[in-house]
């Protein structure tokens, strides 16, 4: 029994002691939740952290930058090549917006991989440009658990280290904003769709702008359809934004509104830094993995992001009557997929409440042979199936104390290529379908005492 399998038998067993097993911590913990606003209903679901050692968080690291490295070459090599950047299956307002320099470098100031930490192997298998609700709340969430009742017991045995994100994130914000020539102290709009009847206050979009005003950067949180843009000033009525932090999917955007919007020509007459920039869109289409495990496409890279690709991340390809390469060798690809359905995974190059991907697994013949004619018409990907971890966590369920098996996914946080911190997103395993214990889950790194 390795390290942290030792810590969560500990902790479970501790649970399942007196004076514990009543519950009264974890409903004190619960309200504590509610009162920091920390969601609707509790963000996390679960009773106990989840564990990483400190040399899986340092290889995890050390991957993910490599990685995040050749996602921002691999974007820059698209811009510049048009059958590159064909292949990443852009409409064409997003063609048009990704062109239009943002008055920084960065492609992505922000982002994250979707991880599977697995027995001590690493798989990323998407690239998001984006910043999840797991740095703040994550953080949020490690304070509050810290102090719970079995982790005070848990940590005389255990030496544990919150992950902070939020002060990186506010960071790489303002060095953006600096490179874009602001002069000032810039006043911060977070731009976001809220979601149907959710109070402003609860969401970690308002504990962002808490967090940011604090720190002295005046924010408000607004939403497209308030925003104006007259004499060459980005405002919401009164309030006069130097700096937008960008929480909406462009494609969504494009759907209600169209390229006279003011945010979009302030940003083409720079004069608002936008964060993250119309351009990291690349990075959020599924196809960007395609071109990165294409030998032919990263030939030149450096060795080091040469091998973090080999090594971490699956074989991606953009769904299309083709012949292709797979270890190697020259396959037909919609007759590779179909043959190998089992070890495959069909994806929509966009994040998409439409589209869902398919597991070949999951999937009896006829039901692939018809997700890959889907595939053949709108844009996807296939890729081999990355094995996801699992681990049992305890819940509260009606009062009462169960064990339930979890699947989790990783979230290491880059801010400007570096990587500080992580998150960890829980869903139930084996589970396609929206669950209400789908949530975050505090993450430690730990040592033992």
């Amino acid at each position: 029994m390795n390290q942290v399998s030792e810590a969560i038998a500990r902790y479970h067993k501790l649970i399942e002691s007196e004076p514990y097993i009543d519950l009264a911590w974890a409903k004190a913990l619960q309200d504590r939740m509610k009162a920091g606003k920390l969601g609707n209903r509790p963000i996390s679901p679960v009773l106990r952290p989840h564990f990483i050692t400190n040399r899986q968080y340092q290889s995890l690291v050390k991957a993910a930058e490599a990685l995040f490295s050749a996602i921002t070459r691999v974007q820059q090599m698209a811009l510049a090549t048009p059958a590159l950047l064909a292949r990443m299956q852009l409409l064409p307002a997003e063609r048009m917006l990704a062109q239009v320099d943002p008055g920084y470098a960065a492609f992505s100031v922000t982002g994250l991989l979707d991880t599977n930490l697995n027995n001590g192997s690493v798989r990323f298998v998407a690239h998001h440009s984006d910043a999840p609700a797991g740095v703040v709340y994550g953080e949020a969430l490690a304070d509050l658990f810290y102090d719970a009742p079995p982790m005070k017991e848990f940590r005389k045995k255990y030496k544990l280290t919150k992950l902070p994100g939020t002060r990186y994130l506010l960071s790489a914000l303002l060095k953006s904003y600096k490179e874009f020539g602001g002069k000032k102290k810039p006043r911060i709009a977070i731009v976001e769709f809220r979601p149907p009847f959710q109070p402003a206050d609860l969401s970690d979009y308002a504990l962002l702008a808490e967090f940011f005003t604090r720190a002295g950067y005046p924010t408000e949180i607004i939403s497209p359809d308030q925003l104006e843009y007259r004499a060459g000033v980005l405002r919401r009525g009164d309030f006069t934004i130097d700096l937008v932090y960008r929480r909406l999917k462009l494609q969504e955007f494009l759907v209600r509104f169209d390229l006279s919007h003011p945010l979009v020509r302030a940003y083409k007459d720079r004069a608002v830094c936008v964060v993250n920039s119309f351009r990291s869109e690349l990075g959020t289409k599924k196809a960007v993995f395609d071109l990165l495990t294409d030998d032919a496409v990263t030939e030149n890279f450096p060795a080091a992001e040469k091998r973090a690709i080999r090594e971490f991340i699956p074989w991606t390809r953009l769904v299309q009557a083709t012949k292709t390469t797979f270890r190697g060798h020259t396959v037909d690809l919609p007759d590779f997929v179909m043959k190998h359905r089992e070890k495959l995974v069909l994806k929509p190059n966009d994040d998409s409440a439409e589209l869902s991907p398919v597991l070949g697994a999951s999937t009896d013949e006829l039901g692939w042979e018809k997700a890959l004619r889907q595939a053949m018409r709108i844009p996807y990907v296939v890729q081999e199936v990355a094995e996801p971890a699992r681990s049992v966590f305890p819940l509260m369920q009606y009062g009462s104390l169960m064990m339930k098996e979890m699947q989790i996914d990783v979230h290491p946080h880059s801010f400007l290529g570096k990587v500080h911190g992580c998150s960890s997103w829980l869903s139930v395993a084996g589970s396609s379908g929206f669950s209400t214990l789908t949530g975050l889950a505090p993450t430690f790194l730990l040592e033992g005492k």
